[in-house]
């Protein structure tokens, strides 16, 4: 089993910047992907970015995140970043941090959640 644990989360104001981070702690080698989700209207949930963990390549940003995030990982420590820069009032959520086993399509992992509140 792989536990993930966010923090980072909180209050900023529009065009304000927050990073996220999440430890990760197991059977870590189990997973080869991670990345941050949000929830999303109709799709239950967007998966905002993620990276492979053994080549650290960005595999995803989400069109509506593009240019402001920055997903990041530090492998020595256990822990991904999301870097969130010109925060928008519609990026105000609870973001969840997932990993997944090489192979897999869906995330096999989650942690809890962080809560992003973005005012004007």
């Amino acid at each position: 089993q792989v536990q993930l644990m966010e923090s980072g989360g909180g209050s900023v104001q529009a065009g304000g910047s927050l990073k996220l981070s999440c430890i990760a702690s197991g059977d870590t080698w189990r997973a080869c992907e991670w990345g941050w989700y949000r929830p999303a209207p109709g799709t239950g949930r967007e998966l905002v970015s993620s990276i492979s963990r053994d080549d650290n390549r960005i595999i995803k940003y989400s069109e509506s995140v593009k240019g402001r995030f920055t997903i990041s990982q530090d492998l020595a420590k256990n822990t991904l970043y999301l870097e969130m820069n010109s925060l928008k009032i519609e990026d105000a959520a609870v973001y969840t941090c997932a990993a997944k086993r090489c192979g897999r399509v869906e995330y096999d992992y989650w942690g809890q959640g962080t809560q992003v509140t973005v005012f004007t």
